[in-house]
């Protein structure tokens, strides 16, 4: 009895055995299949940080080009400012110089007119005179 009993009680103590070792690799498998979803996802992770890295990159090149073109184009503008400022001045100048010219021109007619007009009236009084001079004479 006491052997039938132990027998009874091996028989139970196997399948228990027998169970948790299936428990046992059941977890096993599921463990596998966690590492490798683990293992998967870190590759996506690495992936996408790899490419989140690239895109920053290609982001912050296209801004330093942007800013390179901005520059260019301010340095453009800048010199084409001075050359219109300079151009400008020149422009006055001349403006400045020819205003001089004419007036000085204007200044010198108006003395020759006046000189004329003077040696007009000399003129006219001198006729005037020998008229008068010939009339009385005669």
């Amino acid at each position: 009895r006491k052997l039938e009993s132990t027998n009874a009680q091996n028989i139970e103590f196997l399948q228990v055995i027998a169970k948790r070792e299936e428990s046992i690799h059941q977890c096993q498998l599921r463990l596998e299949e966690k590492s490798r979803e683990c293992s998967s996802l870190a590759r996506q992770l690495e992936m996408a940080i790899e490419d989140a890295k690239r895109q920053v990159e290609q982001a912050r090149e296209r801004a330093v080009s942007r800013e390179r073109a901005a520059q260019s184009k301010v340095l453009d503008l800048e010199t084409q400012l001075s050359r219109n400022k300079t151009e400008l001045n020149q422009l006055q100048r001349s403006k400045e110089d020819a205003e001089r010219r004419y007036e000085s021109r204007l200044q010198d007619l108006r003395d020759r007119l006046e000189q004329s007009e003077s040696t007009n009236r000399s003129m006219q009084n001198y006729v005037q005179f020998l008229k008068s001079s010939y009339d009385n004479v005669f």
